[in-house]
């Protein structure tokens, strides 16, 4: 009998190449009820799902929001599978190796005190050196587990998380009120942070991988940290709480010279450009209130953020002149 006391939420968005590695998983897990999460998908990736034997939810494509499709993820789980204390997520470009490494996380916030945990992302196969070292950097080979009181060591680095491969214990996520409802990245983050607060533990699990990385581009480089910026002006808090990022990505950018120098010498004056346009990115995110909102939709890789605010901006002009206002 196969244990359903965890549920794997896959999101999906034209994933039909990658679902039947995941149905494969499936099969190789020893327990689990799987939910496929399906964000306006054209090439028949829901369907596909469902012929794999996994429960799947559609979501239009306009809808989806990185809190808010997880946060409805959570509450299906809990209506529609009894018995469900645990649920890992996952994204359809992060592949397990095997099901035992879903297990391994699964079994880690079976701990005392854990409320969540995250595996290790390993650059996918062919991965240049810049998507490689970023892999290597946030991710090393050993595990830990952190609680509030090592934010004064780590500072920012304290509630690093990511939910492209995580587990959460339900009554944990209950307990800090679960996924926002509104992020343009870094949900993930917000729920660590939060459950750090609460008296929680995180867990790093570096023996549970999967291959994860991105080839992005210089400019795609600086939209994505125009976006965390965004994250860190709206999520203020957060830096009050943990400490400013900053630090950080000096560290970052010492490592990625070092690898550079080892791996790819010629590609170093790059590294240099790709420092300067993520912190100039970063700043504009973090100043996004005097932004415009087109210019604002224009420097982010998250455009469905953005054409949301432009909708929700509209309706609230209608009110106003329906309101004679």
């Amino acid at each position: 009998m196969r244990d359903s006391s965890f549920a794997v939420v896959l999101l999906t968005r034209n994933a039909a190449r990658q679902l039947p590695e995941f149905g494969v998983l499936a099969e190789q897990l020893r327990g689990g009820v799987w939910l496929v999460v399906d964000s306006g998908s054209r090439d028949g990736s829901a369907r596909l799902a469902e012929e794999l034997g996994l429960r799947v939810a559609r979501v239009a494509g306009r809808d989806f929001d990185h809190g808010r499709t997880r946060a409805e993820a959570v509450r299906r789980v809990r209506t529609q599978v009894p018995g469900v204390d645990r649920v890992v997520f996952l994204t359809q470009d992060s592949r397990p190796r095997t099901g035992t490494d879903v297990e391994r996380l699964v079994a880690a916030v079976a701990r005392e005190g854990v409320g969540g945990a995250y595996g290790r992302q390993l650059p996918r196969p062919g991965a240049g050196p810049f998507e490689a070292h970023a892999r290597l950097f946030n991710y090393p080979d050993r595990s830990e587990v952190r609680s509030m009181e090592d934010a004064k060591r780590l500072g920012i680095k304290a509630c690093f998380f990511s939910d492209s491969f995580a587990a959460y214990r339900l009554d944990a996520l209950e307990q800090v009120g679960g996924f926002p409802e509104r992020a343009i990245v870094g949900e993930d983050v917000i729920v660590a942070a939060k459950l750090l607060k609460a008296g929680w533990k995180i867990a790093y699990v570096a023996d549970a991988c999967v291959y994860h990385s991105h080839d992005l581009t210089p400019l795609q480089e600086m939209r994505r940290y125009f976006d965390i910026g965004v994250f860190h002006a709206r999520e203020s808090w957060i830096l009050r709480e943990f400490g400013k990022p900053e630090g950080e990505g000096l560290r970052f950018l010492r490592s990625e010279l070092r690898y550079l120098w080892q791996h790819a010498p010629w590609r170093i004056p790059e590294s240099f450009l790709r420092a300067a346009l993520k912190y100039l990115g970063y700043r504009l995110g973090r100043a996004e209130r005097w932004l415009p909102l087109g210019l604002k939709r224009w420097l982010s890789l998250q455009k469905h953020f953005w054409d949301r605010e432009a909708e929700e901006l509209r309706a609230r002009k209608r009110g106003d002149r329906a309101r004679g206002e």
